[in-house]
């Protein structure tokens, strides 16, 4: 009988079994693996159809369905040297045409030229058969693990291999055939293991499509990752419905348990109540953070005494399983309350001579000398927002005292957060209370903002005085390297001037900053520079919301004084420049900026109607006049979107004086006042901004 006829496409399985992966790292290890060996195929011409990608703690695996079983044939032209380049003036070939002619392993002789635009070429045409697929995947397989992101690879026992972790077993299935091959000491067959305690025994595969479901029925493991989280987040959901609770969700948290379980069981466990005297961030802080537990909260989002945790296994005695979980968090609870107990034998005011003995910055002071400069700068701030100056200043001089506690100093991210319940419990008012926590805002790109106005002078303060005193000692951010996170600040200082739209003088605010910090710069100009850097960062805000690159540039021009009056500026000359006779008024403004550019004379400083000779310039003239006194009240209201408007009015007049006018007359007295009148006119226009920056 003859042999049937090998399959074109057949699905395809790799699998690789290892000890437990790092569960942070698991998800961006799957992701790299599969992009990678997807661009192996790409490159090899290797054809196939949809690809999903499987991780569990203990294997990263693919399937690609559809993969072609061998390359199509390949007609390849290489292109050698330029014929003027391979051939010599007796026609003789070259050493370029000759290496050429060895590299593709024929002679000089049988190379065929190519005759393009740009000249006349050597060329070597092939006909190449495609190479089965067996022998290309290993290859593919080998490059993917090679390139994945892991920091440090180790090896075990006597093996010269190396990765993240040791490796147990390899399946790699092209069809029902293995891909025989041998990666990372594991040679390649068609045995699987499920679950460590569920199911140890080798699972035999005969068909890579049936993977997952032999692996979910058989061996008690989940191998996709989304629907392991997924079952997760409902199996947490509903055991917190059972308690009346609502859980905790946290994203990365959900990642990690995703990454540590392979067969995932609920169980809730409960700690005695007079825990819940202590802070509850530090109590969800322990219990996230050490123990990937799930906090559990009631309606009014209070902390209850349950916690649900995910076992790896379906335990026939899940009353063992959560006696062992609640004894295991006890201790770490206690250690909380002792910390919340010791803390509270001081007050939150007794550890600011103590920050003394911390630096700040070695050439920038102690924490102490900065939380003074923050209290100082904060006072000042507040005065200018409606502030309470004396709490601005005693909340700048408490704002880093909380870094003191034994609290903080177990659980670092309880800053600000334990400086407001040691403030609460010092009985000082409300509104610093709050501002202590309030300090550290925004912590992260779209966190919210301080809301009470000592909180929002805190706050800024302490971004302000870090970003002029870094750039006061030449330690500015360079490239990549930002140590102090300048950048963070600089567009969290933005939000809360813009999105508060407070009335702050901007260069005034930097220069006293600089003011306080006299004596312990050595960079000139930092208050400057810190302002043309936060314009970077305020120019990347605007255009991510879609603000047209020249609106920002053509307000910028104009150095509004406030962020908030900057933020009002942008949005006027974004409605201007829908108006039909923006884009003229646009290029007037740039026709007269250019001709006052060129103007070598002393232009005088008033317009002399007597000097008038045509009925252009004194309409101009008249009109100008006229809108002035109609602009004035809108610009002292700061309505430039009306100023604007009543601008857009000057178009008529300006294109009939651009028409009818030689501005530069040869009578010296005529060219004067016509320049002096487009001065009187470019001053009208630059009040809101630069128009003539405006693009068609």
């Amino acid at each position: 009988m003859p042999n049937s006829a090998v399959p074109d496409k057949a699905n395809l399985l790799f699998e690789l079994g290892t000890e437990e992966l790092p569960p942070v790292a698991l998800q961006r290890l799957s992701d790299a693996f599969t992009a990678e060996f997807v661009k192996g195929l790409d490159d090899a011409g290797l054809t196939y159809g949809e690809v999903s990608a499987y991780c569990t703690p203990r294997r990263l695996a693919l399937l690609v369905r559809d993969c072609a079983t061998a390359q199509p044939d390949r007609d390849i032209e290489r292109r050698g040297p330029a014929l003027s380049a391979a051939f010599d003036k007796q026609g003789k070939p070259t050493k370029a045409a000759e290496g050429f002619a060895r590299s593709c392993a024929t002679t000089v002789e049988q190379l065929q030229q190519l005759e393009t635009d740009k000249g006349t070429w050597l060329v070597y045409h092939v006909h190449q058969r495609g190479q089965p697929a067996a022998q290309l995947l290993p290859g593919i397989a080998e490059g993917a693990l090679n390139k994945l992101p892991i920091p440090k690879r180790m090896r075990w026992g006597d093996s010269e291999a190396q990765f993240v972790r040791p490796v147990h077993w390899l399946v790699f299935l092209h069809g029902a055939q293995v891909v025989p091959c041998t990666l990372l000491d594991a040679v390649a067959g068609n045995l699987t293991f499920g679950h460590r305690f569920h199911h140890p025994q080798a699972i035999t595969l005969y068909n890579p499509e049936d993977y997952a479901e032999v692996l979910e029925s058989l061996g008690k493991v989940i191998a996709h990752f989304g629907e392991r989280r997924s079952r997760i987040k409902r199996q947490v959901e509903e055991t917190a419905r059972s308690l009346d609770g609502v859980p905790d969700l946290d994203d990365d948290l959900l990642d990690e348990v995703t990454a540590l379980n392979e067969w995932p069981m609920p169980i809730a466990g409960t700690f005695e109540q007079r825990f819940l005297a202590v802070p509850q961030e530090a109590l969800v802080a322990t219990m996230k953070g050490n123990q990937k537990y799930f906090p559990v909260f009631d309606r009014q989002g209070r902390l209850m005494n349950h916690f649900i945790t995910i076992a790896n296994l379906d335990s026939t005695q899940p009353e063992v399983v959560r006696k062992g979980n609640e004894r295991v968090v006890r201790p770490r609870l206690a250690d909380a309350m002792f910390f919340w107990e010791q803390d509270g034998k001081r007050r939150l005011a007794d550890h600011f001579d103590r920050l003394e003995h911390v630096v700040f910055q070695k050439d920038l002071g102690s924490m102490r000398d900065k939380s003074l400069r923050v209290a100082e700068l904060a006072e000042y701030i507040a005065a200018r927002i409606g502030g309470d100056r004396v709490l601005a200043r005693r909340a700048g001089e408490l704002s880093r005292c909380d870094l003191m506690t034994e609290m903080v100093f177990e659980f670092p991210e309880m800053q600000g957060i334990m400086g407001r319940y040691q403030a609460e419990r010092d009985g000082e008012p409300a509104e610093l209370a709050t501002a202590m926590d309030e300090f550290y805002m925004p912590r992260f790109s779209g966190d919210r903002l301080p809301e009470t106005l000592t909180g929002i002078a805190i706050s800024l303060a302490e971004k302000i005085d870090s970003l002029v005193g870094i750039f006061g000692i030449g330690m500015k951010p360079s490239g990549d390297k930002d140590p102090f996170a300048l950048r963070r600040s600089a567009l969290g200082a933005l939000r809360i001037l813009r999105e508060h739209a407070l009335p702050l003088n901007l260069k005034e605010l930097l220069a006293e900053a600089e003011r306080l910090l006299d004596g312990r710069l050595s960079a000139e100009h930092s208050a400057a520079a810190v302002y043309e850097f936060m314009l970077e960062r305020l120019k990347g805000l605007y255009t991510e919301a879609g603000t047209a690159y020249d609106v920002f540039e053509a307000v910028a021009a104009v150095q509004p004084p406030s962020v908030a009056d900057f933020e009002h500026r942008i949005r006027a000359v974004s409605d201007f420049r829908n108006l039909p006779d923006a884009l003229a008024l646009a290029a007037a403004n740039k026709r007269i900026s250019n001709i006052l550019k060129k103007v070598d004379e002393s232009i005088p400083t008033q317009v002399d109607s007597e000097l008038f000779e045509l009925t252009a310039e004194k309409d101009l003239f008249e009109q100008i006049d006229t809108l002035a006194m109609q602009i004035e009240p809108l610009m002292a209201d700061s309505n430039y979107g009306a100023t604007l408007q009543a601008l857009a009015r000057l178009r008529v007049p300006v294109d009939r004086f651009f028409d009818d006018v030689m501005v530069m007359a040869e009578k010296a007295s005529v060219r004067g006042n016509r320049l002096a009148l487009l001065q009187s006119l470019a001053r009208q226009f630059g009040q809101v901004a630069d128009l003539s920056l405006l693009q068609a």
